[in-house]
């Protein structure tokens, strides 16, 4: 007799199709209920604390998940992977010598904006949206890898002369960058093609866990989307230097998302180098505003989360429709 297959509820067909809206959407209003809400202000104090730990064990374990279905004989350098280091290096070179050019220039906020979400490294979990777009993960990760070795020597090269502050040597922000983003790139990658050869078993485990990576990283936005409505909400800067600040994000955006896009297309990988160049660390973005610039400035890293997060939904919604008419 054959065995019945369950389908699987409603309610739970929904939950995975939308489930960056709703990560989105939660997290704002997590983060809305928990600043309002009289009986949580006792828990106020400890949040920070546990967004900290927190959100650092979801990405090392989304990226690990991610790694174990890796090969890394196949994370080679390619050709579109110069042209968009040199997208990013140049545009953020360009603006840093602008302003150390004309340092008392009232669009400085704005154009320190620009910087971050131009400069800003590739998200570590553009590997998931990429393999759920089926494009080429190994190739993201390279990049990735590519990515922040540039950041970590042009932003201590550049920061100097468009943001100067006392005691910041080349030497101090290249360590700060290197202990912020490395152990959490590369122990993953290394933990992960261990068991790839030490221990077949587990790594068949994990990886039957097709779609692990991706609800860990729906949590993992979802408090990320909660800390940049925290630092929007928080905010007190005037009205219009917002709209500028999200303005820019927005055009920052769209731009590296098409650039990346056309670039893909000419070297076969529209998918890899569209979510490479366009898919950030926004987290990562809100610390160097806050590291090396100016803090409003890091706003524009908040903003950046939402709308490259809209843009993800819609391409994985889109991806979905196309998977059923198929």
């Amino acid at each position: 007799m054959p065995t019945k297959v369950l389908k699987p509820s409603s309610l739970m067909r929904f939950l995975k199709n939308y489930m960056l809206p709703i990560a989105i959407v939660g997290g704002a209003v997590a983060y809305l209920t928990e600043s309002h809400l009289t009986v949580l202000s006792p828990l106020r104090p400890y949040m920070p604390g546990v967004v900290s730990v927190v959100q650092p064990l979801l990405i090392f374990s989304m990226l690990f998940v991610t790694f174990c279905k890796v090969d890394v004989c196949r994370m080679r350098p390619q050709l579109w992977h110069v042209w968009l280091l040199l997208i990013q290096g140049l545009v953020f070179v360009g603006l840093s010598l602008l302003l150390w050019c004309f340092p008392q220039t009232p669009a400085r906020m704005v154009m320190e904006s620009a910087m971050l979400c131009f400069i800003c490294p590739t998200a570590t979990a553009a590997t998931v949206v990429t393999g759920k777009l089926h494009g080429d993960s190994e190739a993201v990760i390279a990049y990735t890898v590519g990515i922040n070795l540039l950041v970590s020597v042009l932003v201590p090269l550049m920061v100097p002369l468009a943001h100067p502050q006392a005691g910041m040597t080349f030497l101090r922000a290249f360590l700060l960058i290197l202990h912020h983003v490395f152990p959490m790139l590369i122990c993953p990658l290394v933990l992960a093609q261990a068991v790839r050869f030490l221990w077949p078993r587990l790594l068949q485990r994990i990886t039957a866990c097709r779609d692990l990576a991706f609800y860990l990283w729906a949590v993992s936005l979802s408090i990320a989307i909660a800390v940049s409505v925290r630092s929007l909400v928080h905010s007190h800067c005037a009205a219009t230097l917002l709209l500028a600040i999200a303005l820019s994000s927005l055009v920052a955006c769209v731009f590296q998302f098409a650039a990346g896009r056309y670039i893909g297309h000419r070297y076969g990988t529209p998918i890899a180098s569209c979510q490479a160049l366009g898919q950030k660390n926004t987290v990562f973005a809100i610390w160097m505003g806050y590291t090396f610039l100016t803090p409003v400035s890091s706003l524009a890293g908040g903003f950046y989360s939402i709308w490259h997060n809209i843009f993800n939904a819609w391409q994985l919604d889109r991806q979905r429709h196309a998977e059923e008419r198929a």
